[in-house]
């Protein structure tokens, strides 16, 4: 009997020492999704005036191209020019026919003005009612060209050319090259769109994910090719089938690297200093990394307030402004300066933001 409950009492003990050690190691473990989440109190003290600093500050516009005439960013020194998005269709009207000329006559006016242009490339949109692509691409011989993007409510959300379509992407490059050959070392640079699509190979037979990142890495190169002057980048923030750190499979991790391979800038949109979508995927992966190639941050409509477009709670068409708004203009360039370690800025026109947070802390007067 005595070795009986001994033997009950040596098992209850190390019950209690195995229920003491998981405690002890839940304690110490940490969940990595969580690891910045405090990163941006590092910068919250961060005040106006801006200083003086090695980054590029861009002003934004969108397709808004009319919006640079006359525009406060002519008279404002830290700010080095506009970024223009500039879709497929309008440069190539016709196959094989390319017309830059909405091109050169912005780039023309900023530079009577001395400032740059910065060129976002449009092959993608946000509204169902709108394709970027030339109609020659909507036939058979590319796959209809283009594909409906659906929100996470499955409502149709905009459409993204067929990047992984091989007689796409060999159309998109030539189009870089024409735009190369006439643009090249006179813009300040030129971007392709946000890798993020909402895409899959239910909504999009054809589509895989090893087929998309492919097809990136192909569009980089082509990029690269054309544009070995100018500042290239991709706006590399999410891809399809992935959501880091939990589910890794490589894909953002190697449009990074194949960036910095081929001399590609690398960035994204959405500035969201908060947010563990945005914390645990592009911004983590330009935090992490050590590159020789330029970087850039772009900071969207919603993002002065810590939203993004895609919000569904978000309408930036009714967003006026509210009166007793923090400024956080000091606190996302900080953030984008130390822990980002940036090259370009790219600060959307949005109203009123634009002209009562971001201008006044752009002022050395």
């Amino acid at each position: 009997m005595n070795h009986l409950l001994s033997n009950v009492r040596s098992i209850i003990s190390l019950y209690i020492l195995l229920i003491i050690s998981q405690q002890s190691l839940a304690q110490e473990w940490k969940n990595p999704a969580n690891r910045y989440n405090n990163a941006y109190k590092k910068y919250i003290d961060a005040s106006c005036p801006i200083p003086n600093d090695s980054i590029q500050h861009f002003v934004y516009f969108s397709r808004d191209r009319a919006a640079i005439q006359d525009h406060p960013l002519l008279n404002a020194p830290m700010f080095k020019g506009a970024q223009i998005m500039y879709s497929w269709k309008d440069l190539e009207p016709q196959k094989g026919q390319y017309n830059f000329s909405i091109i050169k006559e912005d780039y023309e006016y900023l530079a009577a003005h001395g400032k740059k242009l910065f060129v976002q490339l449009q092959d993608a949109t946000f509204n169902p009612k709108y394709k970027a692509i030339p109609k020659y691409l909507m036939t058979a011989e590319y796959d209809g060209g283009a594909v409906l993007q659906y929100d996470e409510k499955g409502k149709p959300d905009g459409w993204v050319a067929k990047r992984w379509n091989e007689n796409v992407r060999k159309r998109f490059a030539l189009l870089l090259d024409a735009m190369g050959k006439e643009l090249d070392g006179k813009i300040e640079g030129i971007n392709l769109q946000e890798t993020a699509i909402e895409v899959s190979n239910e909504t999009a037979p054809g589509f895989s994910e090893e087929t998309y990142i492919n097809g990136l890495k192909t569009n980089m190169l082509a990029l690269k090719k054309a544009f070995p002057i100018s500042t290239t980048m991709l706006y590399a923030n999410f891809v399809p089938g992935e959501w880091l750190p939990w589910n890794d499979k490589g894909y953002l991790q190697s449009l990074y690297q194949y960036g910095e391979e081929i001399g590609v800038g690398l960035g994204g949109p959405d500035l969201m200093v908060t947010r563990k979508g945005q914390l645990n995927n592009i911004l983590a992966m330009m935090h992490e990394g050590d590159y020789t190639v330029p970087l850039g941050i772009a900071i969207q409509d919603g993002n002065y307030i810590g939203k993004t477009g895609a919000d569904l709670d978000y309408n930036e068409a009714k967003d006026k402004g509210g009166i007793s708004r923090e400024n956080i203009v000091p606190l996302l360039h900080a953030f984008a300066k130390d822990f980002l370690k940036v090259d370009y800025m790219f600060w959307v026109n949005q109203k009123p933001y634009f002209e009562e947070d971001v201008l006044p802390c752009f002022s050395n007067e």
